[in-house]
């Protein structure tokens, strides 16, 4: 059966089992010899290529500034496998793909690069080329402008060129403009696939087939029943060898500004009229337009939106670590942030009133990322004279990361002959299904192969939701003189992200 042009999704194939395939591809990769390359790319290619789902002509042309031949980046594709892919050894796909894989190098500026990849991608003569940005931000603008000059962004009606860009994907909302502008010079957006791992993974997606493929669940999904949204990114490593960036980056613009902004979306979009790319991405810009701004003048007086905290020494995991100011290549004064909290509110009907809490940190006590709906308490405690501990409100818990899954707590009887009343957890695991669960990348690499943007960011949601950032960071930087607030590494941030939540009558969950 036909894919259509594009290598789009074929509605003939809803309900079949028979999944769509990419039209031959090309793909080419700027960055071949850094870190995203050999963790995340190779091994995303290897899984596919062994789960069949690359198409029949598929080649990879390597981009780096790193001197290496064909031969050396085919034995790093290896050694990305063994390391980070658990192939101890080359077997039949790993050896039928690095038959496929060739190299260019040179600078990302000099225009004899783009010379020589035209002349590859001519000799390769695949009906789709996909350009993967692997590189730096500052780069981007170099690589876009020459591929652009050559031509190499216009199929010129003989296929397809998309492009896909790593975050960030600008540092506030002048430079995310800026670069929208930049990509649109030369491609349309819809040849342009932004690229966030977050909305690869599966219980994210999973998030859309819950909420609008169970008729149990939507009808509650609003202010009547919901009481409020917790959504948490914890990390117990520190900042790693990423100093360099992450002094200019933060915790804000890090994790909050793309991963908790799309999760937060899924949350409390509407339903969209049809799943397609664009019902689902314009029904998740309703939601960013719609929450307040979060440093409003006169808003929410002697409360918290917003709070911001920086790690000191401490434990994690039984090991004693250093304070991020100790940290390789930190500034000494740093006013980096390693946790934020904050309070959104969504001026929309369904969600008036509701708050949503946002965290995320590093050199916390477990690694998790999970999205908690606590639900309002009955109206009646009608066990209080029997039962008089207060009954624990509904939850409902979707796990991100690392375990997978969903989880339910409500309340039951407890065995006996007396009426005692215990909350109890129902969970789903992934496990279930009797299969691995895909990589991220494996995911989002195959839908830009596909030609469906539905898990990509558009223009317009980056835009919308660094104008909701901005005004932090220049807040931020208007007060740097001032001391940043620490936490202990191995704790659950500082004491005043409680006391922002103690002001609404809350508290964070337990993890």
């Amino acid at each position: 059966m036909p894919v259509p042009p594009g290598g789009g999704p074929n509605p003939l194939l809803d309900g079949l089992r028979i999944e769509a395939t990419p039209e031959p591809t090309t793909l080419v990769i700027f960055g071949a010899s850094g870190d995203l390359t050999r963790r995340k790319l190779l091994p995303a290619l290897y899984q596919l290529s062994r789960a069949e789902r690359l198409p029949a002509r598929f080649s990879v042309i390597g981009v780096a500034r790193s001197p290496m031949t064909d031969d050396e980046f085919r034995q790093q594709f290896h050694d990305s496998l063994k390391e980070f892919a658990g192939v101890s050894a080359p077997n039949d796909v790993s050896t039928a793909l690095a038959r496929d894989l060739a190299y260019i190098q040179g600078d990302m500026d000099d225009p004899a690069l783009y010379a020589r990849l035209a002349a590859k991608l001519k000799d390769a003569a695949a009906e789709g080329v996909l350009f993967y940005l692997a590189i730096p931000p500052t780069v981007y603008a170099a690589v876009v402008e020459h591929l652009g000059a050559v031509g190499l962004t216009d199929a010129g009606g003989r296929g397809w060129r998309r492009v896909i860009v790593e975050k960030p994907f600008g540092t506030d909302l002048a430079s995310a403009r800026a670069l929208n502008q930049l990509l649109h010079k030369h491609l349309d957006e819809s040849q342009v696939f932004r690229i966030d791992h977050y909305l690869g993974k599966e219980t994210v997606q999973n998030l859309l087939v819950f909420r609008f493929a169970n008729g149990m669940f939507e009808p509650v999904w609003n202010r009547r029943y919901i009481d409020h949204v917790q959504i948490t990114a914890a990390e117990t490593v520190g900042v790693e060898r990423r100093a360099n960036y992450y002094e200019g980056a933060g915790a804000l613009r890090d994790m909050v500004q793309n991963h908790l902004m799309q999760v937060l979306a899924l949350v409390a979009m509407e339903p969209p009229i049809a799943f397609s790319a664009e019902n689902v991405r314009d029904r998740k810009l309703d939601v960013i337009l719609s929450i307040q701004p979060l440093l409003e003048e006169g808003k929410d007086e002697g409360k918290d939106t917003v709070v911001r905290a920086q790690y000191e020494a401490g434990w994690v995991n039984g090991a004693e670590v250093p304070g991020y100011r100790d940290e390789e290549d930190v500034a000494p004064a740093s006013t980096t942030e390693t946790y934020v909290a904050l309070r959104m509110q969504l001026d929309s009907w369904r969600w008036a009133g509701v708050p949503f809490y946002l965290r995320t940190g590093k050199r916390l006590p477990k690694r998790t990322t999970e999205i908690a709906i606590q639900f309002r308490r009955p109206p009646l405690h009608i066990f209080k004279k029997i039962s008089p501990a207060s009954i624990a409100p509904n939850l409902l818990v979707v796990n991100v990361q690392p375990d997978e899954g969903i989880s339910v707590r409500f309340e039951a009887k407890v065995p006996g002959s007396r009426m005692q009343l215990a909350p109890v957890m129902m969970n789903f695991r992934y496990a279930a299904f009797g299969t691995a669960v895909p990589e991220a990348y494996e995911t989002l690499l195959l839908d830009a192969m596909l030609g469906d943007p539905t898990l990509f960011a558009r223009h317009d949601f980056v835009e919308a939701s660094w104008a909701l950032i901005t005004p932090i960071h220049e807040a931020w930087a208007a007060e740097r003189a001032l001391a940043v607030p620490t936490y202990e590494a191995g704790e659950w941030g500082p004491a005043r992200a409680d006391a922002m939540m103690k002001a609404d009558g809350r508290r964070w969950r337990t993890l």
